[in-house]
């Protein structure tokens, strides 16, 4: 990146100015960044990981690697585009030695949990999708609904998703933060929501409205 686009990126996004402020060993700059992003980044790894526990141990994580980080940071795109890029590698790590060790998966089923769900865009899911409800559903229902039509997806289909509907990035910060082009996104995201609209419809179409 050019000397202006360095320039505009510290002018343009307050993140980055925090994030070159931590550079500096500013402990307040860091605590700042960190509620600014920590439920987002939670929620992001709750629905990645399927487990509120490990969700939150992944989200230190994802922080202590960005603190490591600092000296080395470069203002070269958006704050958010590094930390979800971050999350993301964490989230797959995480994936990636829970296959190896199958005898240790983490239920997801956290019911009682109140912020299990929390944040979940059920609306944007369900329209981006194209599998607008033809009965009435509670917000109950939809979030079940929509939660398992989720779960179903595969790693990177899921992250897609979340990464586009939950946090509103484009195709091209996407791409960044996943390290493939923005074409490959565009074609990841199809797939994804021809994936979920199968899934939602199917369960739309199974029956009755779930009593609670």
């Amino acid at each position: 990146m050019n000397f202006d686009s360095s320039a505009n990126l510290k002018l343009q996004d307050t993140d980055v100015r925090l994030m070159l402020a931590v550079q500096q060993d500013d402990a307040s700059a860091f605590e700042e960044l960190m509620l600014r992003y920590q439920n987002r980044v939670l929620a992001l790894l709750r629905h990645m990981i399927g487990n509120r526990d490990t969700a939150e141990d992944l989200t230190q994580d994802v922080f202590l690697r960005i603190f490591r980080a600092r000296k080395n940071y470069q203002p070269e795109a958006k704050f958010t585009t590094w930390l979800f890029t971050i999350a993301n590698n964490v989230a797959l790590n995480a994936l990636r030695a829970r296959r190896r060790k199958p005898e240790v998966q983490l239920s997801s089923n956290n019911k009682d949990d109140p912020n299990n769900q929390k944040h979940l865009p059920e609306e944007l899911i369900l329209a981006g999708s194209g599998a607008i409800p033809t009965r009435q559903l509670d917000k109950l229902e939809i979030k079940q609904m929509v939660q398992s039509a989720i779960d179903s997806l595969g790693e990177r289909q899921r992250m897609a998703i979340l990464l586009h509907k939950f946090e509103g990035m484009s195709y091209i910060e996407i791409a960044e933060t996943m390290e493939m082009t923005p074409q490959g996104v565009k074609s990841l995201l199809c797939r994804a929501r021809l994936n979920l609209r199968d899934s939602l419809q199917g369960y739309m179409q199974r029956g009755k409205k779930v009593k609670n």
